[in-house]
Formats: C-alpha cells, sequence, structure tokens
C-alpha cells in the first residue's frame, strides 16, 4: 500500500461471508483501506468450499483458497474470532472501537443477540458507519429469510428478461452465468460507504446502511424496467440481441463468431453497403429501428448468411474501416490473449503466503492517477490474527493471545 491511495488511513472491520459482502470489503481494500476480515476459527469464510477450482500450494497440493474465495478478498488482513463467544464478542468490539467501518452480512438479528448491532456499537464509536448487506433488507414480512444471488435473479426480473426469445427452441427464463445480483450489491454497498465516510466529514457522525439483494436485484434490470414503468408492457427476451439500436446481435463467420451492433441508422446504412445490398437500408422491414427489433430474427438471418463468407478477424477488420462497433466473441481462455486486455493488464500476480503466487483478475479501479491500486493477495484463515490482536493494533500480549487461542475465541 502506498500513501497516495484514496482510502489511505480508513479502516474497515468485514465481518461478511460467501460473495457479495466480500466484494463490498474488497472494493474499500483496492482503494486503499485497511480492512480487516473476521472468520470463524478453523473454518474460515463459507466461500472458502465454493467453486469448482481451488489453489495449490507450493508442492502441488490443494489448499482452502477456492477460485471463488479468491476473487473477492484480495487487500483484506484475515483473524479469526468466535463471535459465539463472549470473549470473541469483546474482541469485535474492542476492534470496532479502533475502525471506521462496519460490513456484515448475517441475517437480520443475528448480531444483535450478540450485543454487536449498530445500535450497540456506536455507543463504543459515534463515527462508525456501520453496513449490512442482507437478502430482503432489514424490514418486511421477508427480512428475517436468507437469499443467494440466484434467488434474486429470479424474483427481480433478470430471469424474466434474459435467454431464448419466446417461439425459439430452449425459449425461457435463463439466470446469468456470473453471481451479478451479489456483485452489484457489493458494488452498491461499496457506493453507500464512501458516500458516508463523506458526510461524515462534515457531521463528525457515522450511520447505519440497510442494502438488500432484493432492491440491487430490481434495480439492475434498469432500463429495461423503466420501459415496463413507461408502457406497462413486458418487453420480450431479446436472447443475444442488443437493447437497443439495431441490427445488434452474434453473427457467425466461416471461422468464428463475432458481435456487432448498428446502433444506429447511419450504422445500418453502412452495414448494407458493407453487405453490397443497400436495397436493405430502405427495405420497409428494416428501414427503421423499431422496425429492424419488431423483425430482428429475419434480418439476423440475413446478415449471418453473408458473415459466413468471411473469416472474423477480416470481418473485424473491414468493420472496423467503416466505423461500424464490433467485437470477437471470446471463450475465457481467448480473453486474456486480446491485446486490448494485455494492454489493459487486466490479470496480475502477486506473491501467496502458501502457493508462492496468485493470479487474479485486476481491479477495474486501477487507473487512477492520483490514487493507483496496488496488491495483496487474498489472507489464509487467520494469518493476520497475532499481528493484529498484538503491537499491530489490540496490543494484547502474547499470553493473552495464547489464552484466547487454547480457549478457541480465535
Amino acid at each position: 500500500m502506498t500513501d497516495s491511495q484514496a482510502l489511505q488511513g480508513v479502516r474497515v472491520l468485514d465481518l461478511t461471508r460467501v460473495l457479495a459482502g466480500p466484494f463490498c470489503g474488497q472494493i474499500l481494500g483496492d482503494l486503499g483501506a485497511e480492512v480487516i476480515k473476521i472468520e470463524r476459527p478453523g473454518v474460515g469464510d463459507d466461500g472458502r468450499m465454493y467453486g469448482f477450482s481451488a489453489l495449490k500450494d507450493k508442492d502441488g497440493n490443494p489448499t482452502r483458497e477456492s477460485a471463488f474465495y479468491l476473487t473477492a478478498n484480495r487487500n483484506k488482513k484475515s483473524i479469526t474470532c468466535n463471535l459465539s463467544k463472549p470473549e470473541g464478542q469483546d474482541l469485535v468490539r474492542r476492534l470496532v472501537a479502533e475502525c471506521d467501518v462496519l460490513i456484515e452480512n448475517y441475517k437480520v438479528g443475528n448480531l444483535q443477540r450478540y450485543g454487536l448491532d449498530y445500535d450497540s456499537l456506536k455507543e463504543i464509536n459515534p463515527r462508525l458507519i456501520y453496513c449490512s448487506i442482507t437478502g430482503y433488507g432489514q424490514t418486511g414480512p421477508m427480512a428475517p429469510k436468507p437469499g443467494y444471488d440466484g434467488l434474486f435473479q429470479a424474483t427481480g426480473g433478470m430471469m424474466a428478461v434474459t435467454g431464448i426469445p419466446a417461439g425459439q427452441p430452449g425459449a425461457g427464463p435463463l439466470k446469468a452465468g456470473p453471481s451479478l445480483v451479489d456483485v452489484f450489491t457489493g458494488h452498491n454497498a461499496a457506493l453507500a460507504i464512501l458516500g458516508a465516510l463523506n458526510q461524515r466529514h462534515t457531521t463528525g457522525q457515522g450511520q447505519y446502511i440497510d442494502v438488500a439483494l432484493l432492491d440491487c436485484s430490481v434495480a439492475m434490470v434498469s432500463h429495461i424496467m423503466q420501459d415496463f414503468l413507461v408502457s406497462g408492457n413486458p418487453p420480450p427476451r431479446l436472447g443475444n440481441g442488443g437493447n437497443g439500436g439495431g441490427p445488434a446481435d452474434l453473427i457467425n463467420c466461416a471461422d468464428g463468431i463475432i458481435y456487432i451492433t448498428a446502433g444506429t441508422d447511419e450504422h445500418w446504412r453502412l452495414l448494407t453497403e458493407l453487405m453490397a445490398r443497400p436495397d436493405l437500408f430502405d427495405d420497409p422491414r428494416f428501414n427503421t429501428n423499431p422496425k429492424r427489433g419488431t423483425n430482428r430474427n429475419e434480418l439476423v438471418a440475413i446478415i449471418n448468411q453473408w458473415s459466413m463468407g468471411w473469416k472474423a478477424a477480416e470481418l473485424l477488420a473491414a468493420l472496423d474501416g467503416i466505423g461500424l462497433p464490433a467485437a470477437r466473441y471470446n471463450e475465457l481462455p481467448d480473453v486474456w490473449e486480446d491485446e486490448q486486455v494485455q494492454h489493459r493488464n487486466l490479470k496480475v500476480t502477486v506473491p501467496h503466503p502458501t502457493a508462492g503466487e496468485v493470479t487474479m483478475i485486476a481491479s477495474p479501479l486501477a487507473y487512477m492517477s492520483g490514487s493507483p491500486v496496488t496488491y495483496t493477495a487474498p489472507p489464509t484463515i487467520g494469518q493476520h490474527t497475532e499481528e493484529l490482536l498484538g503491537e499491530g493494533l489490540l496490543n494484547l500480549s502474547a499470553e493473552e493471545i495464547g489464552q484466547l487461542r487454547d480457549a478457541g475465541i480465535i
């Protein structure tokens, strides 16, 4: 970390697990905050066991550092603490006195049982910004229920507008591959915390923030949901079709797939000229954007018949030459061969305490000229317990730390 980072001097206590909460903490860590992650002794973040793959140690043996965990926990320090024990609760209170922000994603009311809710902790630290991330929010009939990303893609409308269009084979709702509601919620929580930190400069007081995956899942349907609110008509699923001007869709070439977006009438005119089909520009089926949307299946079929005569690289070059937006479709291995991805340094490799090193997706916040992002690897379980409970923060003696460990508190 450098002294020039945007959140340098801000200390965050991260009591979150799995993805949405940890993603919020990681964003703050990327911006330079000191993020202290609290994990259950011997178990750790539930996300450590999620997903398909795990990091291997220097000898090639599997570790408990799952790829799922690695994606949301860089730039943090980890300590273990048993929150169900009074001694563990006391440690959290002592840490809260030294922190600016607390993030948690326990079920509604769970931390109140331990005296670790906002009303209790603001008595210790009135400047504390306390952010709760839950599935359904802190109020309402469903507030006590647990929730995960897929539930909210279903409930909030995302699946309703995602998937193969009606009338085609396999038509129906479809979940997005990544856990988009979790990621979007993590970003919104981080944004709310940044706003609260800024307001604290004026008021000197912290505040409570209630962020719900449900709320975020509805908001992220964005312009498609707004279309429904304006018209009263649910927009159709478009499959791979764009949501604005068109034609916009995946197009097949002789040796691969590309995506084109002819988003304006001028783009459409240029495409018809490249196709040597200027007649299509004035064709009554396609001569306005709404018509190109209504008749998109017929139009895309015409374009595909033409594009199959091209190699993908050659067609991309031709489209670029006329100023029409287009991109190659990439499988995951291909992403890292993309010259712009490489130029932007979207993959970073950093030292790791057990694996030697770990390669991660770079932060999209990296290009801040006055406060660049730096990276530390996601911590192993309790990696910084002795450091932070000792001289690093709470100044407990080695004997006190040993007693806490022997009692199963840390």
